[in-house]
C-alpha cells in the first residue's frame, strides 16, 4: 500500500505549484527534467518547500484541491508553519 503525499514546490519564477505523489523525490526530479506537469515545464527549476502525508489518493487529491484554492499568502503561511521535512 502506497503512502500519498501532497506537496508544494516553488518554481524559478517564485510561483507555487501544488501536486500529489507517492514518491515526492522522484516527482520533483520529473518536474526538473521537463517530464512533470505542464505548468512547471517552463518554470524550472522547482524546489520542494512543503510536503504532508495522506493515507490514500482520494484524501491527497482533496487536500491538493483545498490548497490550490488558497490565496498565496495562506500557502506561504502553511509553508512557514511546516516542520523541517527536507
Amino acid at each position: 500500500m502506497s503512502c500519498w503525499h501532497v506537496y508544494i514546490v516553488r518554481c524559478a519564477d517564485q510561483s507555487l505549484y501544488t501536486g500529489i505523489a507517492t514518491d515526492v523525490s522522484a516527482r520533483i526530479t520529473q518536474h526538473n527534467s521537463g517530464q512533470g506537469a505542464k505548468y512547471t515545464r517552463s518554470r524550472q527549476p522547482v524546489e520542494l518547500v512543503y510536503s504532508e502525508p495522506a493515507p490514500d489518493r482520494a484524501t491527497a487529491q482533496s487536500r491538493e484541491h483545498g490548497i490550490k484554492k488558497m490565496q498565496r499568502a495562506d500557502k506561504l503561511e502553511l509553508i512557514g508553519k511546516a516542520p523541517d521535512f527536507i
